[in-house]
């Protein structure tokens, strides 16, 4: 089997790779914005709005790829009821991570598999994380430390690296965190024959 990961994501792929999992990576050009507009006019739920931006980056890869597996990702973050986006400049990730702070927030990874043209396996995982009371001061030195890194974050932080000092709880799995439903994953794969048990 010929598993193509369909993202950009750095993270994603050195997933997989430490992972030992063959791959090769093509990135999708899918109007994410637009399919999220949509999906939010609908009042879609967030785990929908992931599995949906995941299964179009899926489907656009296997079009052009048969006999391939495509694997297609998204993460979205959830707080309050609102979602929320990768922070476009420093100043917007401060006030992404000043709106979180003090509070719990929702990350959906989803993860769609397409075999020609088709799906052929999905999973949305979920965590609950908790980030602690940060002061102005605080959250303005941890974005101009990390940044442009974590610009590339829908939360605005990386759980890998100092955005763990943000936190006082995590409820769920790492791998879903950093963006991709990891163990599920690899379940799949080693029930499909790809991996070696």
């Amino acid at each position: 089997m010929r598993l193509i990961l369909a993202s950009g994501s750095a993270t994603r792929a050195a997933l997989l790779t430490a992972a030992r999992v063959p791959f090769e990576t093509v990135v999708p050009r899918v109007d994410e914005e637009t399919v999220k507009a949509a999906l939010l006019a609908e009042n879609a739920a967030p785990r929908d709005i992931a599995d949906a931006l995941a299964e179009a980056k899926a489907r656009k890869v296997s079009t052009r790829h048969p006999g391939a597996v495509a694997l297609g990702c998204d993460q979205v973050l959830e707080h309050r009821g609102r979602l929320m986006s990768k922070p476009a400049d420093p100043e917007a990730a401060c006030a992404q991570i000043a709106r979180l702070a003090g509070d719990r927030h929702r990350l959906l990874s989803a993860c769609v598999a397409y075999e020609d043209g088709a799906p052929v396996w999905r999973h949305v995982g979920e965590v609950r994380m908790t980030m602690r009371a940060l002061s102005p001061g605080w959250i303005e030195g941890y974005v101009a430390r990390n940044w442009p890194a974590i610009g590339e974050c829908v939360g605005a932080y990386r759980l890998e690296d100092e955005g763990a000092r943000l936190f006082t709880a995590v409820e769920g799995d790492y791998f879903t965190v950093l963006g991709m439903p990891l163990l599920p994953l690899l379940s799949w794969l080693t029930l499909r024959g790809y991996l070696d048990t």
